[in-house]
């Protein structure tokens, strides 16, 4: 069909009219959704707009309707090629004449675009922000009518987000380039600070601000604390085979590694970074777009931009940079508004590596870092919701919901336990080690590892080494991240990861402050050892048996080292041994509360016990 042009002095009656019709003619939808038509509304009125919609939610829409009302020429700021290319496609299969003028092509596809430019055959020209503010390319538009300025991805221009990109700086000249020409700025992300700043450097503060709310409802949020190895990333997989899916890793080395770890497993996973050569990425990336039930794994150099309608769902196996890099990666899952699942891996080290990430940033900028770490100090607190997890995405944005009930801690409400005894332990802990070592070596003390490094350190003779044999590492884990997450720890960002304790936690440690926890933090399926725990209060008659025994010899134990019984084991771990009834001094260290040193100390004896119950009577 032919798009009519439209004088300048149509009344805005009209114009809204024209949009509604090209809407429905070119576009084939019946009706504008959510913030699209206020939006439409005040471009064709003249005013600036930045419109700040979900992924998904048709922000393109905004500016290519109006852009064909008001006539002339649209230019368009995009800042990946690839999503050029794919717009003016789609553009152009819709019947817009729609152009792209990139370094991807050759010369002359460039230049024979230029000539439908000039001879006023191209609506809307899609350009990067590099190639728009060369002074050749501005003197030549300025000679054109141009009617409308488009800016996608406007975050990308603002200081104050996350991702802040230097050669979107120029664009603020726009408004002094083309005066009178009103300037429409798109994103799906950015919190009221960017927002401000955004209207400030486009519009010089001029302008109507249109945030049409951030809820993807039909995402469901789930997030997990790391165990260790790939078991979670493939369990997650397997359960959604043949849905085609995003999986992002920190780095390209990991995103390698899980690509072909899947498709070992039978997962058509394809991988994606910038080290790769730009024709395997292309090809990648063209069978991730058009092959059913494929899975792109990837850096963060993959999503932006890409109109996917079925992808089912997101995985970070890593936390991401910040809140707004998080929800825009969620963002690519369930744009056709079918159900879809974005499930997070995270664990201390990821913290420590974004940390160290933000402090070696080239920007030499400290105002920025502070800012960063904020940003992030604020994804960790999401991580660790202890009510819906949706609200706490959405409260960081200004936007307000009620318990959304499809998201893990609505669906499996969280257990909220009193940890302050297990804080002031790991506190303690730290304190008598020198404020010097991380995580994985305070939980050995702890839990009385017989470590070479632990030994030659002498943390085997401080007051707390063994107190917290009777909990896992996981467990110590979760804790020591919430009271990093909360405040009462530092975690160094030197690149070392050593655990200091702030004026918080000093107060924690001397009583005057209370800590509770998620207890099930950490969410796996039910082991031999857990179904055991589960079942320790109904035992069966002969585990009854068997758990005497063992109390007795518990008792026995404790009394030649003049301890209290529950020292050498707790009730719960005797259940546990009579339900599980280990053979094996591995299979004994599997037992609730079986440190190393138990296991040194008490292994044979207990399992001496247990074998001799299961003898057969002669």
């Amino acid at each position: 069909m032919t798009i009519q042009e439209h004088d300048d002095s149509e009344s805005a009656v009209g114009r809204r009219a024209q949009a509604r019709q090209l809407l429905h003619d070119v576009f084939g939808f019946t009706d504008f959704r959510g913030a699209q038509e206020p939006v439409v509304q005040a471009l064709l009125d003249g005013h600036n707009a930045l419109a700040v919609m979900p992924t998904g939610s048709g922000k393109s829409l905004c500016f290519q309707v109006s852009g064909m009302v008001l006539g002339g020429l649209t230019v368009v700021v995009s800042p990946l090629v690839a999503l050029m290319h794919d717009q003016v496609a789609a553009l152009r299969l819709a019947g817009v004449a729609a152009d792209t003028i990139n370094s991807a092509r050759e010369r002359s596809e460039n230049v024979d675009a230029w000539r439908r430019v000039a001879a006023g055959e191209t609506r809307l020209l899609y350009l990067s922000p590099e190639r728009l503010m060369t002074d050749r390319m501005l003197a030549a538009l300025q000679r054109l009518p141009v009617r409308l300025i488009a800016v996608d991805e406007a975050h990308c221009i603002s200081q104050w987000g996350p991702a802040f990109r230097p050669d979107y700086e120029a664009l603020a000249r726009l408004r002094d380039l083309f005066p009178g020409i009103p300037i429409a700025a798109l994103t799906a992300t950015a919190d009221e600070t960017t927002r401000r700043d955004i209207a400030d450097r486009l519009f010089g503060g001029t302008g109507e601000i249109f945030v049409a709310g951030f809820d993807r409802p039909n995402i469901r949020l789930s997030v997990e604390m790391k165990k260790g190895g790939t078991r979670q990333i493939l369990d997650f997989l397997n359960a959604h085979r043949d849905e085609s899916g995003i999986v992002y890793c920190l780095s390209r080395k990991k995103t390698e590694s899980v690509a072909q770890m899947l498709c070992e497993n039978g997962i058509p996973a394809l991988p994606y970074h910038a080290g790769m050569e730009k024709d395997a990425r292309d090809a990648n990336q063209d069978a991730f777009m058009t092959e059913p039930g494929s899975v792109m794994v990837a850096t963060i150099a993959f999503g932006m931009g890409i109109d996917k309608p079925d992808i089912r769902f997101v995985l970070h196996t890593d936390l991401p940079g910040s809140m707004e890099a998080y929800y825009q990666e969620i963002g690519r899952a369930g744009r056709d508004g079918s159900d879809a699942m974005a499930h997070m891996l995270y664990g201390l080290d990821d913290i420590r590596m974004r940390r160290v990430f933000i402090e070696q940033e080239d920007s030499g900028d400290d105002d920025r870092r502070r800012r960063e770490h904020k940003r992030l100090d604020a994804l960790i607190g999401f991580c660790e919701a202890s009510t819906c997890r949706r609200r706490a995405l959405l409260a960081y944005f200004g936007d307000e919901i009620d318990q959304c009930g499809n998201c893990d801690v609505c669906i499996d409400p969280v257990e909220m336990a009193d940890g302050t005894t297990e804080a002031q332990q790991v506190l303690a802990t730290i304190a008598r080690t020198g404020e010097r070592f991380g995580a994985s070596h305070i939980i050995d003390v702890l839990r009385g590892a017989n470590t070479e490094k632990v030994r030659t350190a002498g943390h085997d003779r401080v007051p707390t080494y063994g107190a917290g044999a009777d909990r896992s590492k996981d467990i110590w884990r979760s804790i020591i991240r919430q009271l990093v997450a909360a405040g009462y720890l530092h975690l160094d960002v030197a690149g070392f990861g050593g655990l200091t304790i702030p004026p918080d936690g000093q107060k924690l440690l001397r009583g005057e402050a209370a800590f509770a926890y998620r207890a099930n933090t950490v969410r796996r399926e039910k082991t031999t050892k857990s179904l055991a725990r589960e079942a320790a209060a109904g035992l069966s008659p002969e585990d009854s048996a068997l758990l005497g025994v063992l109390k007795k010899l518990r008792r026995e134990l404790a009394s030649e080292r003049g301890v209290p019984a529950y020292v050498v084991f707790s009730d719960r771990s005797l259940q546990d041994m009579a339900q599980s009834r280990p053979r094996t001094r591995d299979q004994f260290a599997e037992v609730h509360g079986v440190g190393a040193a138990k296991l040194r100390d008490f292994a044979a004896q207990f399992l001496a016990v247990i074998e001799a119950e299961a003898a057969p009577i002669a």
